[in-house]
């Protein structure tokens, strides 16, 4: 901006001058004087308004500079507590989504476990001899965690030859009561895979026929006359065909109930052996009755010998009492045999007053 006015003085200073030249050529010195003059004043005003705007310009720059340093340190010091705040919820940000999906991968892995074991679990109900054994092992910890070890036994062998999986031990009547832990599960599996009515009534038919062929099985071989009780168990350790057999196959429960071989799940398994449990209680208690009483008996016998030596006691205890009394007595007439004889010296040292002999010995004598 300086050197633009600069410029500008310049070339007015040079205009100023051709205009005197020019007049100075015509002959006018007079005129030329007076306008070289006007024009020195003019061009000093000038470079005075020049240099004063030159000046002014040169602080307001100075000032324009420091504002314009300030306001770019402000918004520095802004833009950088904004980065760093922003950098901050960034970072914590990126914490929480690293937890979170640290969370997501194990649950994942669970996911994947859970469907290794639910495959696992599919293969063992697919083959009969794993879902016979799959079924004793969910047995065995139901019984083990209701009775006690001498209410039950597994794999026990009846009278005539059969193996029952499990066999509660009661008394008669009922008797022990045998469980089988096997259960038909292809036809549940058809009839839960059934894609039309037609593969579903197939598979129905089949589910049914399955059942009341296992229930007719397990009423011939574990219910044996004089040994079990009158009824059987036969226990289904999925909730899922419990459920289905007493929803849609109301006929095989019905038949069941017939030929006294009831089916039961986990959860009605552990109902049942509740029952069992407080039932084995009672009888226990019945056993200990006959020996409760006995020894009622002979603390009766107890009793009655300590009553016979409290009495005897008492008599002692009086018997000292009167013995005692008398004591008293004894000593109250030596007392007062005593005072009479301290009476009768005192009497002796006394001259004022004698006593006749005849008459203090009379005295003596009647107390």
């Amino acid at each position: 901006m300086t050197e633009t006015l600069v410029i500008v003085l310049v070339a007015l200073v040079a205009a100023g001058l051709g205009a005197a030249i020019v007049l100075l050529m015509r002959g006018r010195a007079k005129d030329a004087d007076d306008a070289v003059a006007a024009l020195v004043r003019q061009q000093t005003e000038l470079v005075g308004r020049i240099a004063a705007m030159a000046e002014t310009q040169a602080q307001t720059r100075v000032e324009l500079t420091t504002t314009l340093n300030e306001r770019l340190e402000q918004v520095s010091l802004r833009m950088g507590q904004s980065l760093e705040a922003t950098a901050q919820k960034t970072a914590e940000t990126l914490g929480t989504l690293t937890t979170r999906l640290s969370v997501i991968d194990e649950a994942q892995k669970n996911i994947t476990d859970l469907s290794t074991q639910v495959v696992g679990l599919q293969d063992i109900l697919a083959n009969r001899q794993a879902r016979g054994a799959f079924g004793e092992v969910q047995l065995n910890d139901i019984v083990c965690n209701a009775l006690p070890p001498s209410a039950y036994g597994f794999q026990t062998t009846l009278s005539n030859g059969t193996r029952a999986d499990c066999v509660i031990h009661l008394p008669n009547p009922p008797g022990s009561i045998a469980i089988d832990a096997k259960f038909p599960l292809d036809a549940y599996h058809m009839l839960r895979n059934a894609k039309d009515d037609t593969e579903r009534t197939v598979a129905q038919r089949q589910f049914r026929a399955d059942l009341t062929k296992h229930v007719n099985a397990i009423a011939e071989k574990y219910i044996v006359p004089g040994e079990t009780a009158e009824s059987a168990l036969m226990f289904l350790p999925s909730e899922a065909v419990y459920a289905e057999l007493h929803a849609n196959f109301g006929d095989v429960v019905n038949r069941s109930y017939q030929a006294r071989v009831w089916i039961v799940s986990p959860t009605t398994l552990m109902a049942t052996l509740n029952t069992v449990r407080a039932v084995l209680k009672d009888v226990e208690m019945r056993k200990q009755a006959g020996v409760i009483q006995k020894y009622v008996g002979l603390l009766m016998q107890d009793v009655t010998r300590l009553d016979g030596r409290v009495g005897n006691l008492q008599r002692h205890f009086e018997q000292a009492e009167k013995d005692i009394g008398d004591i008293r007595k004894s000593t109250d007439s030596i007392t007062r045999r005593g005072e009479k004889i301290q009476e009768v010296e005192l009497g002796e040292e006394d001259a004022a007053m004698p006593l006749p002999p005849s008459t203090a010995t009379a005295d003596l004598l009647s107390n």
